[in-house]
């Protein structure tokens, strides 16, 4: 089977085999976020769930590693994440139409400079359109609250108001942040194979306050995400 790494279609291919052959190759961060993925998936055969360790350096190292070693047809970087305030609430869900690294770049005396700006590549994946809107729209029909918008990937969680702020200024719309979305999609990329992001979240981006984080409720969101994951990804 083949498939458009950008738009995400399969061509030369019918629905019903479609659904015999694809093999979908999820990536978490830790082991929770696997179990919680695992336990949505109901043992399903077309998924290999793998917690391929925090940040994106480890995140694409794992996802090559795994890539290197089976076939897959889809690449789905899944957990939990932060929330921006009034994009996405806790315990909403997030489905990234863009995967961005937002501090790989450089400071200057005018700011901040992306790699993109810098010449030295992209920061910046895109998730293809037809992946986004098929995921998004059956957990909008799951009674799932679910937005889409770019997921940060970043080196340091955001702790305060003004990294918030200067987060959203640097990447308007941007709907969450996590740490392994662009390391996956890196090495997803690097393969041929399209890639996508769920973000389930767990807190709001901004001041860090343990206390008010909700993983557990997170996971939830995440365990039922995955449910639906199993009619759609296929």
């Amino acid at each position: 089977m083949k498939m458009d790494p950008q738009t995400g279609s399969l061509e030369g291919i019918g629905h019903e085999r479609r659904k015999a052959d694809m093999r979908v190759l999820v990536m978490t961060a830790v082991p929770a976020e696997r179990d919680a993925v695992l336990r949505g998936l109901r043992g399903d055969r077309r998924f290999d769930v793998l917690a391929g360790g925090v940040g994106a350096a480890a995140a694409a190292a794992s996802t090559a590693r795994a890539l290197a070693v089976g076939q897959y047809d889809l690449v789905v970087s899944a957990g939990i994440g932060g929330g921006f305030t009034g994009r996405a609430e806790v315990g909403s869900l997030v489905v990234a139409n863009e995967i961005i690294a937002a501090d790989l770049g450089a400071e200057t005396p005018d700011g901040f400079l992306s790699v993109d700006e810098l010449g030295f590549g992209s920061a910046r994946i895109q998730v293809p359109a037809e992946w986004a809107a098929r995921v998004t729209e059956a957990l909008r029909e799951a009674g799932l609250p679910v937005s889409t918008g770019p997921v940060l990937t970043v080196t340091t969680v955001t702790g305060t108001a003004e990294t918030a702020r200067t987060l959203g200024v640097r990447v308007p719309g941007a709907a969450a942040e996590a740490m392994e979305g662009y390391g996956v999609a890196v090495a997803a990329r690097q393969c041929g194979l399209p890639v996508l992001e769920v973000r389930a979240i767990s807190n709001p981006v901004g001041p860090r306050d343990r206390a008010s984080w909700r993983i557990a409720e997170a996971l939830n969101a995440l365990e039922a995400a995955s449910s639906v994951f199993l009619e759609v990804l296929r």
